[in-house]
């Protein structure tokens, strides 16, 4: 699936955190509940980060040109990594707004009814949330991916401070309304280092997971029954498209064309074992000569000594 298609889950999402910016802020409204405050707010995250998702996506669409020969998808780390940034942000500002709160706690009003409106907004975010991960792991996509986990921490945020109004309600503790505030940003500055640090890898070009690794080593290996090996298997992600590169030693007698047919052939191979855009780069090497195991890159899976 290409970027293009992939912007109506972020208008999806952009959508969402539109009404719940609207409920949430109602709820806080009423209730005066600085729980809810913090909830209101990480939905206006929400919606500025869902708006950077946007950007982002249409840049990673953009063709391959003369400066940019590997294409733009890159540009999806940046996203989540902003994302990432405002989820820090947004739990500082809950911080600040609850120790107050703890300090000098006040009481909660109209609990009942901003409680129902903010269960309502919680469910849009849960519908929303799960629609986003699961494009995002289908396209291999880091920006819907990190947007659904976004609104996922809102969920989680949602039931903490939902949680912490009943205990109010049922207690009668009103310093519970700013300690479960607290918990909650702590809980969601954790889901912004997650993002960041996963942006962090991307653009620092690691290698694609360890199972998807042994997928293409298995296939890799089964060629030497046809005395076909390999070397220098590096790879790498860049947003949903992915980069293999190996050395693939053939027997030296073959015929340039014949090379070239068989490398088409394995490369053909190692794009059908992946849903989503896939560069293979092969580097054909004659297996008898010594001197075509001088160049050996880095390669987790090697099999020759």
């Amino acid at each position: 699936m290409k970027a293009r298609s992939l912007k109506k889950f972020i208008y999806l999402s952009i959508g969402a955190a539109l009404v719940t910016i609207l409920l949430k802020f109602f709820a806080w409204y009423l209730t005066d509940s600085v729980g809810l405050l913090s909830d209101a707010l990480e939905s206006c995250v929400n919606l500025v980060a869902a708006i950077i998702a946007l950007i982002m996506l249409t840049i990673a669409e953009t063709p391959a040109d003369e400066k940019h020969p590997f294409g733009h998808t890159k540009a999806e780390y940046f996203s989540s990594a902003i994302e990432g940034g405002m989820i820090v942000v947004a739990a500082f500002s809950i911080i600040w707004s609850a120790i107050p709160r703890i300090i000098h706690p006040q009481p909660l009003e109209n609990v009942e009814v901003g409680l129902l409106i903010s269960v309502g907004a919680s469910l849009i975010n849960l519908v929303v949330a799960l629609v986003l991960i699961k494009a995002g792991k289908k396209n291999n996509s880091i920006t819907l991916d990190a947007d659904g986990k976004h609104l996922m921490t809102d969920v989680y945020t949602s039931v903490g401070v939902l949680a912490g109004i009943l205990l109010v309600k049922l207690s009668g503790w009103q310093i519970l309304d700013g300690i479960v505030a607290v918990a909650v940003a702590l809980n969601i500055l954790w889901a912004g280092y997650q993002l960041i640090h996963r942006s962090a890898t991307g653009l620092l070009d690691a290698s694609i997971p360890d199972d998807e690794l042994a997928k293409i080593s298995d296939l890799l290996n089964s060629l030497k029954s046809q005395n076909i090996e390999h070397h220098s298997l590096l790879t790498r992600q860049a947003g949903q498209r992915k980069f293999i590169a190996f050395h693939l030693l053939l027997p030296g007698y073959w015929t340039i064309q014949d090379g070239h047919d068989k490398a088409e052939k394995i490369e053909r191979e190692i794009r059908q074992l992946f849903d989503g855009p896939i560069t293979v780069f092969t580097h054909l090497e004659p297996i008898e000569d010594p001197v075509s195991m001088h160049d050996i890159g880095i390669d987790r899976h090697e099999t020759n000594p």
